[in-house]
């Protein structure tokens, strides 16, 4: 469909809603006129630059109308001053309006729940699960964001094979749904005495929190079981059953969560968990269901996928994603991500863009 096309069927829609928003039965009913205004809101940037993108084309056509007929030459050099200043503002403005038609991904706002394990690389690859998790605790926290630890099982030297933690703040799934994939870490382990470069690895999920609303559980698909807590190296934390498994029975999902010392949070940790995994899983059946839309995006989130190297000899990070190379590894692991993820963000835009 043509830009002006686009453009109009939103205006028509952006008027409807004017119409609609003035019903004295749609005022009444507080709920529908609240689903309109915000509707409304969303389209009214989009609907006023495509009123100036009109305006300016209405310009460019007069003013080319202008050299075609006219003879005199100071009313020629107007019109050539007008068609020059008309088409370098259209194509500003087009650049503008592909930006705005770009669909805008209604989870950004949601909160989020992170989980990294170590995967290749033994004790270096727990090291670095523990290093990763610093990281998006340090950005969260620039970012006036909470992080909450929801479950974690350490090693007795620092690691941590597996930790589950929530994000919450504005924009938070937004900025951290790029991470999701393969981690890679290249760096001398402290117990390598040949001082040779090992490579490890570690895999990042980013699940937006579903609210209960969203996911129904009913009670009787979950067998849930609790056991004692235990820390580094198997020993006991706590002398209660106070750790709780619970296992989905119709997919088969497990959760487990143990670092509170109640029964009763663990589970609602656990729950927690639960929703946000099985959320993921029905929206990854729809997408495979009706689009390839995940292709068309920065890397598919796909935890197989090798989405970045934290190289340290060399003081580099690389995003395989966009070909991205900085040579400031520190800084990125003390959580100023804001270079990269704006960097993936803005790929993101530019190739559904492309699509508009």
């Amino acid at each position: 469909m043509m830009l002006l096309e686009k453009l109009e069927k939103i205006e028509e829609k952006f008027n409807e809603l004017n119409r609609l928003m003035s019903d004295p039965t749609v005022v009444a009913n507080r709920e529908k006129y609240q689903a309109y205004a915000a509707e409304h809101s969303e389209l009214s940037p989009l609907v006023e630059k495509g009123r100036d993108y009109k305006k300016t084309r209405e310009n460019l056509a007069s003013a080319e109308q202008i050299l075609l007929e006219e003879s005199d030459e100071e009313l020629r050099e107007l019109a050539r001053e007008e068609k020059a200043e008309s088409e370098q503002r259209m194509a500003s403005l087009e650049g503008e309006l592909k930006l705005l038609l770009v669909p805008r991904d209604k989870r950004d706002d949601k909160d989020v729940i992170m989980e990294i394990r170590a995967a290749t690389g033994g004790d270096e690859a727990s090291l670095f699960a523990a290093d990763l998790f610093r990281m998006y605790t340090r950005y969260a926290d620039l970012k006036g964001r909470r992080c909450e630890l929801l479950s974690s099982n350490e090693t007795g030297i620092g690691g941590m094979k597996e930790v589950i933690f929530s994000v919450s703040g504005k924009g938070a799934f937004g900025s951290l749904k790029y991470e999701s994939g393969v981690h890679r870490v290249q760096r001398v382990p402290l117990t390598e005495a040949s001082g040779r470069i090992h490579t490890s690895t570690v895999t990042v999920a980013v699940l937006p929190e579903a609210e209960e609303v969203e996911i129904s559980i009913d009670p009787k698909d979950l067998k849930i079981d609790v056991f004692r807590s235990s820390g580094p190296g198997g020993q006991s934390v706590n002398t209660t059953d106070s750790a709780v498994r619970i296992t989905h029975q119709p997919t088969g999902i497990v959760v487990s969560c143990q670092d509170e010392k109640s029964q009763h949070k663990n589970k609602a940790r656990a729950l927690r968990v639960l929703r946000s995994r099985l959320l993921a899983k029905k929206e990854e059946e729809q997408a495979q269901e009706i689009s390839n839309a995940r292709r068309n995006q920065v890397g598919t989130g796909e935890r197989s996928e090798r989405i970045r190297t934290y190289n340290f000899p060399q003081n580099r990070v690389t995003d395989h994603r966009i070909g991205l190379t900085l040579h400031k590894l520190e800084t990125v692991l003390s959580g100023e991500l804001d270079e990269v993820i704006d960097k993936l963000h803005l790929a993101d835009q530019e190739k559904q863009m492309s699509a508009v």
